[in-house]
């Protein structure tokens, strides 16, 4: 039973994508997206299946299917694992995944590739359920390719505009790095523990009194592999540039699914970072600086998606932060939260995109409050959510983070406060710019101003309510969420904060910080009723914000050209030397090849000459040597 239902987990969304490329142009736009959401439907339901059997106490379900690699004694076989850890993965993966294939069923409605759309997403979804539920490292790796590959697909979907095809590559040649990474990682663990199966190589881990030094290094690949997945420095620029895919690809790759890939990696490889300490501070380190930076950019952006994907880098750095703290439990936690809110955030966004007929710029919004009820409603509720206010469900995840950060790293804590205080502005800057006041687009959109159908609204309102209340999973001093993964952290796991005086003035600056965020929005959008000037407009430090610190301009500088330019020397100058030297030595030889065909003369007497006259000098080297 349990193998057929495994099969119907991993399998359901791979049939959705098969039908869809088959026989997807043959059938209806709506029937096309139904399949591709009923698909992923039947996998949430029976992740269900297995979540609650082991919310119960049931025993998690290890499960080989079939052997891949076997020579010697290393051996690596294709199987599931379907724990604590990978379960609560799959609830929201598949979860939020179904709701935002509802979303996209209205939101694609138009598109003439709708089935092939469906079918990428589908494809995107069984490689993040391989990802997630592989038993070792190279099926986690399969997943983890296979979502970049998608990922490629999705963004530029739109592929006739060569700007969405320049931001496929971006995401695919970044994460390509990344990638390596992590291979080189994989290796390392499988030279020395001669096994990539999770639970054998913790026991090596386990059972060893030597410190590894590889395994330090390992640790270190795969963390670049994480840094790539889920955007961290240096190879977080193709993040903010994935925007150019539909709305919905947007808040599945951002919200549950490829940029929670390195965080589960890392999650699932504790037991490897927990032995190698350096790494996990370079861990924390990267991560509060990065959740830092993208804050900073996050302040000046005008792109309505823009602003959500700086806000996610950011969040992905608190996230990192948590993991290299140890705090594995936490960096879950807030990635559940994330999961509801920002999924929200984005499909909002593609709610008054939709409105607005394409329009992104929160210059030219305004005044939908009014007409975009349902839309206002969600967006405010997820926006106190990543602000951290409570009781919405990011307060208690990012308070944890930083109560976390105080007790071990008082410079990270700062940085990741400042970080905090910034979201709240730059979320509700968004709000205030694009729900309040007069309309300040066209009068041609503002004549069709409407509140988006019910396949978009309803999934809105079932993300509102889990950004609402999904903190409840894991209270002060009385966290679900932490009895339930300490079967897979074991004594490890992450002790629950005794809630004194400190802690009291932690979350309350916490919350204050989050507060005064707020409040500088609001007196500068709707009290003073500023609007962001326009690109020509604007100088000093702004610009560089508005420009993301020149980043992408300094990697083409130092990377991009003169890569280029070492491959035109390569084809210009290297490649035509060769090919001279190459056809020179071609020309020589028939050349010579020309001359000694002459001498075949037909003539007995020339032969006989020529066999006379070698013979002689031979033997008068022989005789004089």
């Amino acid at each position: 039973m349990d193998t057929s239902l495994i099969l119907l987990l991993l399998l359901a969304p791979f049939a959705g994508f098969l039908i869809n490329v088959f026989f997807g142009k043959s059938i209806r736009k709506s029937a096309s997206g139904w399949l591709g959401t009923l698909s992923v439907a039947i996998s949430f339901l029976v992740t269900c299946v297995f979540f609650a059997d082991i919310a119960s106490g049931g025993a998690p379900v290890h499960k080989p299917l079939f052997d891949w690699i076997a020579f010697e004694d290393f051996q690596v076989c294709v199987g599931v694992t379907l724990d604590q850890l990978s379960l609560l993965w799959l609830m929201f993966v598949t979860g939020i995944g179904t709701l935002i294939h509802i979303y996209s069923i209205s939101y694609m409605h138009d598109d003439e590739n709708v089935h092939k759309f469906f079918a990428y997403l589908n494809l995107f979804v069984f490689f993040m359920i391989i990802l997630v539920a592989g038993s070792n490292l190279l099926v986690m790796f399969i997943g983890w390719e296979g979502v970049g590959l998608c990922s490629y697909l999705l963004i530029g979907f739109w592929h006739k505009n060569q700007e969405y095809n320049d931001a496929a590559k971006k995401a695919f040649i970044m994460n390509r790095i990344g990638d390596l990474g992590f291979l080189i990682g994989m290796f390392i663990i499988a030279i020395m523990c001669n096994s990539l199966e999770y639970t054998e190589i913790q026991q090596v881990i386990a059972g060893s009194s030597n410190e590894y030094n590889w395994m330090g290094v390992a640790a270190l690949c795969l963390f670049i592999g994480a840094t790539g997945k889920s955007a961290q420095l240096p190879l977080y620029t193709w993040l903010p540039d994935a925007m150019a895919g539909p709305t919905p690809v947007s808040a599945l790759i951002h919200a549950a699914t490829m940029v929670t890939a390195g965080i589960f990696m890392v999650t699932r490889m504790h037991f490897l970072f927990d032995n190698a300490p350096d790494v996990q501070s370079a861990i924390a380190i990267v991560g509060a600086i990065t959740a830092l930076l993208a804050a900073t950019i996050g302040l000046v952006q005008n792109d309505i998606k823009k602003v959500l994907a700086y806000s996610t880098v950011s969040q992905l750095g608190l996230m990192f932060l948590a993991l290299g703290l140890g705090a594995y439990e936490i960096a879950v936690f807030h990635v559940i939260t994330h999961a509801f809110f920002k999924a929200c955030l984005f499909l909002g966004s593609g709610s008054v995109i939709h409105a607005l007929h394409g329009e992104q710029d929160m210059r030219n919004m305004g005044g939908l409050k009014s007409v975009m009820k349902i839309t206002y409603v969600t967006f405010l509720i997820s926006s106190l959510a990543i602000a951290g206010i409570p009781p919405f469900s990011g307060f208690f995840s990012k308070d944890e983070i930083l109560m976390t950060a105080f007790h071990n790293n008082i410079p990270l804590w700062i940085i990741a406060s400042l970080a905090s205080v910034m979201t709240a502005f730059y979320m509700f800057r968004l709000l205030y710019l694009t729900f309040f006041k007069e309309f300040r687009g066209t009068e041609e959109q503002k004549k069709h101003l409407h509140e988006s159908p019910a396949l978009i609204t309803i999934p809105l309102i079932v993300l509102a309510v889990l950004a609402a209340v999904g903190g409840l999973i894991s209270l002060p001093g009385n966290s679900w969420l932490s009895h339930y993964l300490a079967p897979v952290f074991g004594d490890k796991a992450h002790v629950a904060h005794h809630f004194g005086t400190t802690e009291y003035i932690l979350m309350a600056v916490a919350v204050a910080g989050g507060l005064i965020g707020i409040a500088i929005a609001y007196v500068k959008y709707l009290k003073n009723s500023e609007v962001p000037p326009t690109d020509s407009q604007m100088s000093g430090f702004s610009k560089v914000l508005y420009n993301k610190y020149y980043i992408d301009e300094i990697y083409e500088s130092v990377f991009v050209k003169p890569l280029h330019a070492l491959s035109r020397f390569f084809r210009d100058t290297l490649e035509r030397m060769l090919s001279a030297l190459v056809y020179g030595f071609g020309g020589a030889t028939h050349a010579l090849g020309a001359r000694g065909k002459s001498l075949q003369n037909g003539s007995i007497g020339y032969y006989l000459f020529a066999f006379v006259l070698g013979f002689s000098i031979i033997m008068f080297y022989l005789i004089l040597a």
